[in-house]
């Protein structure tokens, strides 16, 4: 039977879930920031004012890693039945966060500069004309902003590990780092629109000039610090670094629980938001089937795609290999 019908014992490979709704939230950010990063550049060429000219190419910066994150979503739907992919396109939706969380910091650091530059050398400020752009910036993203985040985020899975891991690894679990990014992006300028406007109103009414260049290191200081915190998330998942993940000592937890039975090697990976492929290589005296490893992983829901190996210890030292089966809920 199996020779006539293998199809029916092949793993799927698309383990991500359906995002068409993020990636249409997604597309009016873009849309919406480019229209005003146009407008700004549009009006500030034809009113000569540098402050309108600078907030727009400064969205523009917004605009072009938003649409990292838009691309990313597009591609990992398009090809996420596409089989040169070993597990799926999630990937392509963290690389580009990863990207996005590069520009991000780029802004931060030109951030910096522009405002050394102008604490070295100020410039004449047209207070009223610079407020009216700031708060423009600021409502075009807090708009854009509770767009991104009209779907909530999902908190709703049941965790088997110990109370203390279910806390430090949920974050870990439930993040779509690539709406992340694009959120941060948002943030980030409202942000700096808020700190503009504390700092211009400071220099109009209170003589504080070096509020400006001041507040935007602070504000520069802040998104780094963001990017950081998401090339850090993202590029753990590319470079596959999960072993420190609670779900290994939960999967060693089920697999050991007979007393007998030691695990010799362990590799897991990421294969979606909130699902991991692992392969397990073990060791027991007694001879216990691969359904029955299975049953116990059934505990381990993030699971979505396994492998184990088994190698019976007959006498002390000395190991023979038995059998290797890829985990299939259909037999034979």
């Amino acid at each position: 039977m199996h020779n006539e019908r293998i199809e029916l014992w092949r793993h799927h490979h698309t383990f991500n879930v359906e995002k068409k709704a993020i990636e249409t939230r997604t597309l009016i950010v873009v849309i919406i920031t480019f229209i005003t990063m146009v407008a700004e550049i549009l009006f500030g060429w034809i009113s000569n004012s540098m402050a309108l000219l600078a907030d727009g190419w400064h969205m523009g910066t917004h605009a072009f890693a938003l649409g990292i994150s838009l691309i990313a979503y597009i591609m990992a739907r398009k090809y996420a039945k596409d089989h040169s992919f070993t597990f799926g396109t999630w990937k392509i939706e963290i690389l580009g966060a990863y990207t996005s969380a590069i520009v991000l910091g780029l802004v931060g650091v030109i951030m910096i500069f522009s405002s050394i530059e102008r604490m070295i050398s100020p410039l004449n400020i047209h207070y009223n004309q610079a407020i009216f752009v700031a708060v423009l910036g600021f409502l075009v993203n807090l708009v854009c902003a509770v767009i991104l985040n009209s779907g909530g985020h999902s908190h709703g899975h049941e965790h088997h590990y110990r109370q203390e891991d279910e806390h430090a690894d949920h974050k870990h679990h439930h993040e779509d780092l690539n709406l992340k990014s694009a959120y941060l992006h948002v943030v980030a300028d409202a942000l700096t629109s808020v700190l503009a406007i504390a700092a211009l109103l400071g220099a109009k009414y209170y003589e504080l000039n070096w509020l400006d260049p001041f507040m935007g290191i602070v504000g520069a200081g802040l998104i780094i610090r963001w990017s950081f915190l998401l090339l850090k998330d993202s590029g753990g998942i590319l470079l596959e670094r999960e072993m420190d993940n609670p779900v290994v000592n939960e999967i060693k937890k089920e697999i050991e629980s007979d007393g007998d039975s030691k695990i010799s090697d362990l590799h897991i990976w990421k294969v979606a938001q909130d699902k991991y492929a692992c392969i397990v290589s073990l060791v027991a005296a007694k001879k216990y089937s691969i359904e029955e490893y299975k049953t116990r992983l059934k505990n381990v829901h993030e699971l979505a795609h396994v492998t184990i190996e088994i190698n019976e210890c007959k006498n002390e030292g000395t190991f023979r290999h038995v059998e290797t089966q890829e985990e299939k809920g259909t037999r034979c």
